[in-house]
Formats: structure tokens, C-alpha cells, sequence
């Protein structure tokens, strides 16, 4: 599997686009914003996109989800179903700077813990990691060891949990039992900021790490 990131919308929300080598085919997940910068990178590389996936239904990770999927004529993936609410309420910020045209949709496909995705030949994991959201998800690609994680986790950080349906030991519980068995070697794509691996989050992370939680 190939991938690379695209920083969108205001926020610098890590959209990712993924895609089998083999076959070219390809996924976008969390299309937050900037479409033409986000289909513009994929035209550039060859791909045939497939689907969008969705790790959350927050604004800067969904807004751009139906336009996109309209352009692409593809379905949309993803997330949980607890999420409902968050993307039902998408049309609220249609006028805020950077997400204009934002609008509500119904995905193709809600997805549950233990489901698989899949673009090409290449096949995902699904594990739902509630705590930021209710219906948060996480994408795990087992043959590269490499996770679309959104805001679960971040280099050095979590993700928030005082918004609402957020719940903090609720995330703290889907990290250390979603992610960490998935390996150290686990190399991530947070939601924002760079790029880390588990193991080195479990080292020094100032919320999660191992030593905080000793008996």
C-alpha cells in the first residue's frame, strides 16, 4: 500500500489518500475540506479511487465528504453509527470560512468494530475507538503496519474529549486497548500534526504512556 498526506482545511486536518500499487485503485480518507487541492493530488498520482472513509464526523474531517463523493460518484465509509448526530448537523457550518458548502449525508456504509475496508487488493481493519467522538473509528492496515487513527491520538498528545459525546477515560481505554495491541512498530497518521508509531507513544506520551499507568 502506498499513501501520502494532505494537510485541509483550516485546521490542518491530515486528509490521507491511500491506494494498492498493483491496481491503482485507491481510498480517501477524512476529505475535511480543500477539494480541488485533495482531487487534484489524486489525478496527479493515477488513482482510481473507490471510496471515502471516515474516522469521525467532526467538521474538519468530514466537511468535504458529499462533495467529494458526488465528484467521484464513490461511497462513503465509515464511521460507527454513534456518530449519527455529528454528521446530521454538518449543514450548520456550511458559511464558516474555509468549509463553505459544507452539507450533512447519509455514508453508504456505517461501520463497526472488527469490519474490514477495502480498496484494490489491500484490506483494513476496522476498530471502533470511542472517547473523541462516540462513533470514532480507527483504520489499521495490518501487511504495512500503518494506522489512520484521526483524533484518537496524536505525537505526544490525545485527542480531546470536552466536546460533545467525548468521554476521557473512554479514550484513554480505546488507546490502550484498540491501538497498543496492534504493535509498537505501528506507525500512525494522527488526525493533525506529524506522523509517529506506537511504540513511541507508549514510551513518552504525556497521557498514555505505559510508566502512568504501573501498578
Amino acid at each position: 500500500m502506498k499513501a501520502f498526506v494532505i494537510p485541509v482545511t483550516p485546521y490542518a486536518q491530515n486528509c490521507t489518500v491511500m491506494w494498492c500499487e498493483e491496481t491503482m485503485k485507491g481510498a480517501v480518507s477524512d476529505p475535511g475540506g480543500d477539494i480541488d487541492k485533495i482531487q487534484a493530488a489524486i489525478e496527479d498520482q493515477g488513482i482510481v479511487v473507490e471510496k471515502i472513509l471516515l474516522t469521525h464526523g467532526h467538521l474538519d474531517h468530514a466537511g468535504g465528504t458529499a462533495e467529494l463523493a458526488e465528484r467521484l460518484g464513490v461511497p462513503i465509509e465509515g464511521p460507527h453509527p454513534d456518530d449519527l448526530f455529528l454528521i446530521q448537523g454538518l449543514d450548520e457550518h456550511g458559511t464558516k470560512p474555509g468549509f463553505e458548502g459544507t452539507r450533512s449525508f447519509t455514508p453508504t456504509r456505517w461501520l463497526q468494530n472488527g469490519d474490514t475496508i477495502s480498496f484494490g487488493n489491500e484490506t483494513m481493519t476496522v476498530h471502533h475507538c470511542p472517547g473523541h467522538t462516540p462513533g470514532h473509528v480507527v483504520f489499521y492496515g495490518a501487511k504495512d503496519k500503518v494506522a489512520i487513527v484521526g483524533d484518537v491520538l496524536f505525537q505526544g498528545s490525545i485527542g480531546r474529549s470536552d466536546l460533545q459525546g467525548g468521554d476521557h477515560d473512554t479514550l484513554i481505554r480505546s488507546i490502550r486497548q484498540q491501538l497498543w495491541p496492534l504493535g509498537d512498530d505501528t506507525t500512525f497518521v494522527p488526525g493533525h500534526g506529524p506522523l509517529s508509531t506506537f511504540g513511541q507513544e507508549r514510551q513518552s506520551n504525556a497521557f498514555v504512556a505505559d510508566h502512568l499507568f504501573a501498578e
